[in-house]
């Protein structure tokens, strides 16, 4: 008798003790799972800054003028540059003292007919202006036949409007001179060939460029800009010459 009463209380306690799992067991519910890691939302300031800068960029791919800019470079002396966007795309840079260690003023243009580099009378070229075809409309200047200063007008403001591009975007303090919201503009990849240099971008609200600071040094738009013409005009004839390098060319060289 007494045995029976221990065994029926042993099968009481593992009753106690196993219902409660089989209770779980036959609910249906399954645990809440663990929240997974979230990248942080974008703060809203940042984000609108985006689209209005892209904003800003896609309206100054239509805007066509004629303008010069203040131009301080990170080396050398200050400089105006004059920047041309035609009505029918093509466009013209010119950049005074950058080829052959500052002695010879060039222009950059791009056209129907390809990208071009131009040598302009200076101090180092006692001649007439003469061009050389450097490729495709669409090809990008040679690093080492590149001032820069005309990407901001150029393929740079394709970069701008690419919401794909990384690039984080905030508001900035207005640059010296300049009129129109400004940007800071960073680069989130860590690849070496960023798509445009991290600065600081500004322009009129009709997408009119009016300062950049970046690696090359900054442009300030000066004045009104005037109309622009139907197409640019090079500078000179096309020649099958050498383009001008930036570095002063070697003693005995034409």
């Amino acid at each position: 008798m007494h045995a029976h009463r221990r065994a029926a209380r042993r099968l009481t306690g593992v009753l106690a003790l196993t219902l409660p799992v089989l209770l779980a067991a036959c609910d249906g519910g399954t645990p809440e799972a663990a929240p997974t890691g979230t990248a942080d939302p974008v703060p809203v300031q940042v984000d609108a800054a985006r689209e209005e800068l892209a904003g800003l960029a896609a309206a100054a791919q239509d805007r066509h003028l004629t303008a010069t800019y203040a131009f301080a470079p990170a080396e050398g002396t200050p400089r105006t540059v004059s920047v041309t966007s035609a009505n029918d795309g093509s466009w013209r840079v010119d950049v005074p003292g950058w080829g052959h260690a500052g002695t010879v003023d060039v222009s950059l243009a791009g056209t129907s007919d390809g990208l071009f580099q131009c040598a302009l009378p200076s101090a180092g070229w006692a001649q007439a202006a003469t061009c050389v075809r450097l490729g495709d409309a669409d090809d990008a200047v040679p690093r080492r036949l590149d001032p820069r200063v005309q990407h901001p007008f150029t393929d740079w403001l394709e970069v701008l409007t690419d919401r794909r591009a990384p690039l984080a975007v905030s508001p900035a303090e207005p640059l010296p001179g300049a009129t129109g919201p400004c940007y800071t503009v960073d680069s989130t990849s860590a690849s070496l060939n960023a798509p445009l240099d991290v600065g600081i971008y500004c322009f009129r609200e009709d997408g009119t460029p009016a300062a950049v600071r970046a690696g090359f040094g900054t442009l300030t738009l000066t004045g009104e800009p005037g109309a622009a013409p139907g197409t640019v005009e090079l500078a000179g004839a096309v020649t099958d010459g050498e383009p001008v390098g930036r570095d002063a060319p070697s003693p005995g060289t034409p």
